[in-house]
């Protein structure tokens, strides 16, 4: 009994607390996140509150998503419809989870690997089996890519992904 109890003053005593697991309790959205379907796109553009603007290239699909704080998301969608790529630049990084879907992970554990090697700082590079990322960035500017290479389509360089 005491323990339920003490959980019950933690909630009630710390609602930061309560607000945050209540948060990791709901479902989340599905979204056009890296590796994921093209058909979830609106649900991004929801998120950002941005405007959209489709272009259809001879070998890949790009989905251009810019926000009111002048955020740019660009989702890279082959033929088959999966997202093998996102790029971005603006003011401010764009929400990195929504982005990288499940390769979120595989992310935050490579840039921690590498921060704890490296002193450099604005830049980030990884160059995982599966997952590459180059990002980069200042105050008031931050620019990058993500993509996944087994998924480039035929003849698409990776050096497209902007």
């Amino acid at each position: 009994m005491r323990s339920n109890s003490t959980s019950s003053f933690l909630l009630w005593t710390f609602p930061a607390l309560s607000v945050l697991l209540a948060a990791f309790a709901l479902p989340r959205p599905l979204s056009a996140s890296l590796g994921g379907d093209a058909t979830s796109v609106e649900s991004d553009r929801a998120k950002m509150q941005a405007s959209l603007q489709t272009t259809n290239k001879d070998r890949f699909t790009v989905h251009e998503m810019k926000s009111a704080n002048n955020v740019t998301v660009r989702e890279f969608v082959s033929p088959t419809g999966k997202v093998f790529g996102v790029a971005w630049q603006g003011p401010t990084r764009p929400d990195m989870q929504q982005l990288l879907g499940s390769y979120f992970d595989q992310f935050i554990q490579a840039a921690q690997k590498q921060k704890s090697q490296t002193k450099r700082r604005g830049q980030l590079s990884i160059n995982e089996p599966g997952l590459v990322v180059h990002m980069s960035g200042h105050q008031r500017y931050f620019v990058g890519q993500a993509y996944i290479p087994q998924m480039l389509p035929s003849n698409v360089q990776a050096e497209e992904i902007r």
